[in-house]
């Protein structure tokens, strides 16, 4: 859940949130039938300590969620050498309940027939921070796990 991020690595979930809440769509990773990976770009919405998303319940990203959970969003960027920070979290898609559905009162979701939308809520396993010092020529990744814990690293850029 979202609130775990916050709880875990409140700095992950605050940058995350601003990206989330200035770019509006992000781009979720599924995995097809034959394994191979599908990108497809949704809107999340944070609501009760919850990231959720929606697909129209005919496409193929809910037929590969229905098959196989897992998945991996990654907040938009406009251009390459732009110095956007990029949020990277990785997890499982959980159908959400009614309650949860309804929680998100801006959700796209709201106005479509309850049969017609899948809202799911991601189970956050991993989540990354990434940004950009170009004058000092490193990139910095803050990243959690509920295995590891809260980590930082730089790396020489580029």
């Amino acid at each position: 859940m979202w609130r775990d991020l916050e709880q875990a690595a409140p700095e992950i979930a605050a940058h995350g949130k601003a990206r989330l809440d200035e770019t509006r769509v992000v781009l979720l990773a599924t995995l097809r039938k034959d394994g191979s990976p599908r990108i497809s770009p949704i809107e999340p919405f944070i609501a009760e300590g919850h990231l959720l998303f929606g697909a129209m319940a005919w496409t193929l990203k809910a037929q590969d969620l229905d098959r196989d959970p897992r998945c991996t969003l990654h907040s938009a960027i406009t251009g390459p050498n732009e110095g956007e920070p990029e949020l990277k979290l990785y997890g499982r898609a959980v159908e959400a309940d009614d309650d949860l559905r309804a929680a998100c009162p801006d959700g796209w979701w709201t106005e479509q027939p309850r049969e017609a939308a899948r809202v799911f809520s991601l189970s956050i396993d991993e989540a990354a921070f990434v940004t950009w010092d170009y004058d000092g020529g490193e990139m910095i990744v803050r990243r959690w796990s509920q295995k590891t814990g809260l980590q930082t690293s730089r790396r020489s850029y580029p």
